[in-house]
């Protein structure tokens, strides 16, 4: 197999990664071929229906540190259709039982003021204290940190890590602040320290008068819709999409597929194809309720759970009074929906205590008129295989925001080389099944 027959390129997996790759290689004039082993695109992103409200199964938001999903959603059409949250922010559950706002200015639960009163009520006034050496320590003092734990457990001490990052990042990120890259979540946040002088004022810079929450944004309809665009994007620009189609080698100019090589530049989107990748279980338990106690949304768009509390769940988010959309959508009944590490017996009843410990408030069983469960395998980051393409959360860390930027940054590369105007990788590739080495489509 040369580089004659490689212009073509095929992506393998259909998830969010693999989709944006294909459209920007298809945007190009690249013939693609998109092959996806389940029976529909989209991969965790996707609708279910609960209660009789159609819902986002998967990611309901995206963060808006960066501005590549917007710029996609635009490109697809949806850029009118991009909305920010109601701006009620969120609140913590301490380990001691209690709720408290989160503080209006902070970055994944870093705070711009260590003495700020919602700050002192979470963590104590001697771990303010302590964090207080932030304002004195040289800049240069944990700015070689790699981790976002590492960074704050230095400059602000482990009360900030565990008692205000954690429960934030394990809610957004479904991670521990000592697995997070800093720049990964947090990028400029380094620069920021080193020209500001202290942690606390670097927050302040990045997030100045910005409310807890409002890092984020929405697709009006939910975040399936991408998937929805994308696809009839691709439709319209003749790729070759192929459902229920199982690779089973990958190299980086041809796939195998029941026995039969197919040559293109290979670009993988499907954790776990190239070698085993490590991963970790979320599980989505979404409540419709029908409440008139919730109508003042009490704790705001939702709770962080500190570790340690007697709440399973590791966050709850309150979607109908984070998005004016689904309030409508909902027609006076209350969408929440609460995470959990793992699927547990009996989880209706789970969530619905949970919930109403984290929101305050008594739900009765007869109040639950909608209820539905989702578990997810999140492939964890690691390194690239050397010599081939790989796009997606396994490479590119969580968050949309961060797998839409390596997917399109991945296809920009491809299309500067291999697939540029030259349209020949110039490599071989093994044999795959002996005696078939010609049996190519």
């Amino acid at each position: 197999m040369t580089g004659a027959t490689t212009r073509r390129a095929i992506v393998v997996g259909g998830g969010i990664a693999g989709l944006v790759t294909a459209r920007d290689l298809a945007v190009a004039g690249v013939p693609v071929v998109l092959l996806e082993a389940a029976d529909r695109l989209g991969g965790q992103v996707r609708r279910h229906n609960v209660g009789g409200i159609e819902l986002d199964a998967g990611a309901e938001a995206f963060a808006t540190r960066t501005g590549a999903v917007a710029e996609l959603a635009a490109a697809l059409g949806l850029g009118n259709d991009i909305v920010a949250p109601v701006p009620a922010g969120a609140w913590l559950y301490s380990g001691n039982g209690t709720a408290h706002p989160l503080p209006a200015t902070s970055l994944l639960g870093i705070p711009s003021s260590v003495f700020d009163a919602a700050v002192i009520r979470i963590v104590g006034r001697r771990s303010a204290l302590r964090a207080g050496l932030d304002t004195v320590l040289p800049a240069r003092f944990g700015a070689d940190s790699r981790t976002l734990g590492e960074l704050v457990r230095r400059r602000m001490g482990a009360a900030f890590v565990e008692g205000l990052v954690a429960p934030v990042t394990g809610g957004v990120h479904s991670s521990h602040p000592d697995d997070l890259l800093i720049e990964e979540v947090a990028p400029g946040l380094l620069a920021a320290l080193g020209s500001e002088g202290s942690l606390a004022r670097a927050v302040r810079r990045l997030r100045t008068r910005a409310v807890a929450g409002s890092a984020v944004a929405g697709i009006r309809g939910g975040i399936a819709r991408l998937v929805d665009a994308l696809q009839a994007d691709l439709e319209q620009r003749g790729a070759d999409i192929r459902l229920g189609v199982r690779v089973h080698e990958a190299w980086a100019d041809g796939v195998l597929v029941d026995g039969v090589v197919l040559p293109g530049v290979v670009v993988v989107a499907a954790p776990g194809l190239v070698e085993p990748v490590e991963s970790r279980r979320t599980v989505l338990a979404t409540l419709i309720l029908d409440s008139a106690e919730l109508d003042s949304a009490p704790r705001g768009s939702g709770v962080l759970v500190a570790e340690n509390t007697r709440v399973t769940a590791r966050a709850l988010t309150h979607q109908s009074a984070k998005w004016q959309w689904l309030a409508e959508r909902a027609a006076g009944r209350h969408v929440v929906r609460l995470s959990y590490q793992s699927a547990l017996p009996g989880l209706e009843d789970v969530a619905r205590s949970d919930a109403a410990e984290l929101l305050g408030v008594a739900i009765e069983p007869e109040q639950v008129v909608g209820f539905a469960a989702v578990e997810w395998t999140r492939a964890r980051r690691r390194p690239s295989v050397p010599g081939l393409v790989q796009v997606g959360e396994s490479v590119a860390g969580t968050g949309l925001a961060s797998v839409v930027a390596q997917a399109r940054g991945q296809a920009a590369e491809l299309l500067a080389g291999p697939l540029g105007s030259g349209g020949s990788t110039g490599r071989k590739s093994r044999s795959v099944v002996p005696g078939k080495e010609n049996n190519t489509e």
